[in-house]
C-alpha cells in the first residue's frame, strides 16, 4: 500500500468549508503543521478568532475528511487560535494594549444595542479571549446596570483608571462615577474629551477585543470615534422595521466614509414566539436585517428573538450568555460572535509591532 502524502491530506481538509471563514482551512492558511506517521495524521490548526464552541465541531469534520482516505487508522488533532491586531484607520496609532476595537452601532435608540453589544463581549469571551467593553454613551450610560456593577474604578496613581471588571469582562462607563439617575448636562467638546479619557486613561490589560457600545446617532462622539480611536471595524444592530433600518444604514454609511469596514449587521428583535401558546409574529416586520445585508454586500452576523429574558436579565445584571450560558438565546450570541471575530481575522494584519523602532544617532 502506497504511504499516505501530506498532498493527498491537504486535498481532503481542503473538502471542507469552515462557515465562519467562508473557505477551506488550506486556503485560509489555518493549517500550520501536518505529520504522518505510517496510518497516523496528525494536523495542527491555528485559527484567528476564538472558537471554543466551535472546535469539537471542526474536530470531528477534518477527523471525517481525512480518515475517508484509504490507509488512514488514526487522525490527531490540535485547534488553536491567535488573535492578532488589524489595521485601524489611517493616521492613528494602534493602542498598545488593545489589540482591536470594535465599534457596535445602531444610528437609532430603542433597538437593543447596549443589550447585545454587552452579550457580543460577553460571548467572545465565552470563546476563549480576553475581552473589554467600553460605554461610550456619556448622557446615558447603561453597561453598568447590565453587568451588574456598582464598584467605583480605581487608580494607584491619580491619573489612570483600573477597568471594573464583571463576569470576566474588563469594563468601563461614566456611570461608575455617577449617580444612576444624575443627568449628564455636558456640551459635545465635554463628551469627546470624556470619551477619550475613558478609552486612554484606563488600564486595560492585554484585551484581544474591545466592544465599543455607540450612543445612537452619528455625531460628535461618532465624529470622535472616527478621528481618535484606532477602530478595527464596526457592527451595524438593527430592528426589522423600516424606521430603524433608515437610521442603521445611516450609521453604516458613516462607517464607509471614515474608512472603518462593517463586519455585517445583527437583526434584533426579529421575531417573538408567544410563551403562552407558542405563536411566531414578526412584530416589527420582517427580512430588514437580511435585505440591509443584500443592499450594502455585507453579511448577515445573525438574527435574535424578541424575548423577555433577554430584558430581564440584562436588567438584573446579568446577561443572556452567563445567566443561562447553554441556553438557545446564550448560543445565538456565540454563533454571532464568532462570526464577528471570523470577518475581523479576514481584515489586513497590523504589523507594526513586529518591526523594531530604528534610532539614527550621530557618533
Amino acid at each position: 500500500m502506497a504511504e499516505i502524502s501530506q498532498l493527498q491530506v491537504e486535498m481532503a481538509i481542503k473538502g471542507y468549508i469552515c462557515p465562519y471563514l467562508k473557505s477551506d482551512l488550506v486556503s485560509a492558511s489555518a493549517v500550520k503543521d501536518i505529520a504522518i506517521d505510517g496510518g497516523r495524521v496528525s494536523l495542527k490548526i491555528e485559527l484567528g478568532f476564538p472558537a471554543a464552541g466551535y472546535v469539537e465541531t471542526l474536530a470531528q469534520a477534518l477527523r471525517d475528511q481525512v480518515v475517508a482516505l484509504e490507509g488512514i487508522s488514526d487522525v490527531v488533532i490540535e485547534i488553536g487560535s491567535k488573535i492578532i491586531s488589524h489595521t485601524v484607520q489611517r493616521g492613528i496609532k494602534p493602542h498598545k494594549q488593545i489589540k482591536n476595537i470594535i465599534a457596535v452601532a445602531s444610528g437609532k435608540g430603542g433597538v437593543g444595542k447596549s443589550t447585545t453589544s454587552v452579550n457580543l463581549a460577553l460571548a467572545l469571551a465565552a470563546e476563549g479571549a480576553r475581552v473589554g467593553i467600553l460605554d461610550a454613551d456619556i448622557y446615558g450610560p447603561s453597561q453598568p446596570r447590565m453587568l451588574g456593577a456598582k464598584e467605583k474604578p480605581q487608580t494607584e496613581d491619580g491619573k489612570t483608571m483600573t477597568p471594573v471588571v464583571c463576569h470576566g469582562l474588563q469594563s468601563m462607563s461614566i456611570g461608575y462615577m455617577i449617580e444612576e439617575d444624575n443627568p449628564m448636562i455636558w456640551r459635545g467638546p465635554m463628551v469627546t474629551q470624556a470619551l477619550e479619557q475613558l478609552l486612554n486613561d484606563t488600564n486595560w490589560d492585554n484585551l484581544d477585543y474591545l466592544v465599543i457600545d455607540l450612543p445612537p446617532g452619528t455625531g460628535d462622539v461618532q465624529l470622535t470615534l472616527a478621528q481618535k480611536i484606532p477602530v478595527s471595524a464596526s457592527v451595524i444592530v438593527t430592528t426589522p422595521q423600516d424606521i430603524a433600518l433608515l437610521d442603521a444604514r445611516k450609521a453604516l454609511k458613516m462607517f464607509e466614509k471614515v474608512e472603518v469596514p462593517v463586519l455585517g449587521v445583527i437583526e434584533n428583535m426579529s421575531t417573538h414566539i408567544c410563551s403562552k401558546c407558542g405563536h411566531e409574529e414578526h412584530i416589527f416586520g420582517a427580512g430588514g436585517g437580511e435585505r440591509m445585508a443584500a443592499d450594502y454586500g455585507i453579511e448577515l452576523l445573525g438574527s435574535l428573538p424578541l424575548d423577555i429574558t433577554i430584558r430581564e436579565n440584562a436588567d438584573g445584571g446579568h446577561p443572556s450568555v452567563v445567566a443561562d450560558p447553554e441556553g438557545v438565546i446564550a448560543q445565538n450570541y456565540r454563533e454571532i460572535a464568532r462570526r464577528v471575530a471570523a470577518g475581523l481575522s479576514l481584515q489586513s494584519k497590523d504589523y507594526s509591532t513586529a518591526f523594531p523602532n530604528i534610532v539614527i544617532q550621530n557618533t
